[in-house]
């Protein structure tokens, strides 16, 4: 994932949570969204 940009990362969560895949799977996007400072940029869509 260190290779997406922000912005793919961010798009790529939310389809994850669109699309409702696994848990496990968003939370490593959440995971990397922290490490790179953005989480805070983000809605969780429930």
């Amino acid at each position: 994932m260190e290779h997406l940009s922000d912005e793919l990362l961010i798009e790529s969560y939310y389809k994850a949570t669109e699309l409702n895949l696994s848990a496990e799977f968003i939370k490593l996007i959440e995971e990397e969204l922290q490490r790179r400072s953005i989480i805070q940029n983000i809605k969780r869509t429930s």
